[in-house]
C-alpha cells in the first residue's frame, strides 16, 4: 500500500511567511540585488529536464568510478569564478560526512550550488539560499538529496534525548517518521519526498520557476554503500 505523507498547513504558512524575511535579510547583508519581475537569466544552455539528467549522468560515472571533474583545471576554475558564479543545479543535502556532494554527481568548482543541513530539511534559511540560486543564479534543476542510513532521521525516529539543540530537527522530519510505521528507509524516502514538496509549496520564486519550466524540483536517496543516487 502507497503511503503518502503531506505537509502540514501550519509549518508551510510559517515558512511562507519566515522565507520573505530570511530573503530580505540575506539580500541586505550581501548586497544582492533581488529581481522583482521573476526573469530568471539561464546560465548555461539547458533544460530544466536537461539539468536533472545531467546530474544522474554524474552519478552514474561516480558508480563507475569513471570520474571526469578530477581532470579540471582548478587554478582555472577558481580565476574564473572569482567575480560571478553558474551553477546548473542546486542540490539540498544533509550535512552528513558521507555525501561528498560534488563528488556524487561529479562536478567542479562553480557548477553546483549546495545547501547543507541535518536530514536535508527546509527551513527559512535554506529556503532563502535556494531562492537566490533559482531567482539570481538562474539553476535549472534543484534536488533534495536524503540518504541510506541517516542520522537524523534515525534520531527522530527514536525521539530520544539528545545532547544539546539536535532535537530541535524532530519537528521537521516527524511527518515522514509517522507516514513510514516504523520503516526506516522508507522515512528517508518520505522525508527527501515531504522537503522537496515543501519547497514547491513555501517558496513562490520556486514555485513560479517550475510552473514556468524553467526548474525542475525532484528528490532522491544516496545509497551510502553502492554510490547510487535513486530520483524518488
Amino acid at each position: 500500500m502507497q503511503i503518502e505523507m503531506k505537509v502540514d498547513a501550519g509549518r508551510r504558512q510559517f515558512l511562507q511567511a519566515a522565507v520573505t524575511v530570511a530573503v530580505a535579510g540575506l539580500a541586505s547583508r550581501s548586497g544582492i540585488r533581488l529581481p522583482s519581475g521573476g526573469d530568471v537569466h539561464a546560465p548555461v544552455d539547458l533544460s530544466a529536464q536537461s539539468a536533472l539528467q545531467t546530474l544522474l549522468a554524474g552519478n552514474r560515472r561516480y558508480v563507475a568510478n569513471q570520474l571526469t571533474s578530477t581532470r579540471s583545471d582548478l587554478t582555472a576554475l577558481r580565476r574564473q569564478t572569482v567575480e560571478t558564479q553558474t551553477p546548473f543545479a542546486g542540490v539540498l543535502a544533509c550535512a552528513d560526512s558521507r555525501v561528498p556532494v560534488e563528488l556524487v554527481f561529479d562536478q567542479s568548482i562553480g557548477q553546483l550550488f549546495v545547501a547543507r543541513i541535518a536530514g536535508n530539511i527546509v527551513t527559512p534559511e535554506i529556503i532563502a539560499s535556494l531562492e537566490y540560486a533559482v531567482a539570481n543564479l538562474g539553476i535549472r534543476a534543484l534536488l533534495v538529496l536524503g540518504h541510506t542510513n541517516c542520522g537524523a532521521v534515525k534520531a527522530a525516529m527514536e525521539a530520544g534525548a539528545e545532547p544539546g539543540q539536535i532535537s530541535a530537527l524532530y519537528p521537521h522530519l516527524r511527518p515522514a517518521v509517522v507516514a513510514s510505521r516504523g520503516d526506516y528507509p522508507r522515512a528517508i524516502q518520505l522525508n527527501a519526498n515531504g522537503q522537496a514538496e515543501l519547497l514547491r509549496s513555501s517558496s513562490t520564486v520556486i514555485h513560479q520557476a517550475a510552473v514556468a519550466g524553467r526548474l525542475v524540483v525532484a528528490a532522491g536517496v544516496y545509497d551510502l554503500a553502492t554510490g547510487r543516487v535513486s530520483v524518488t
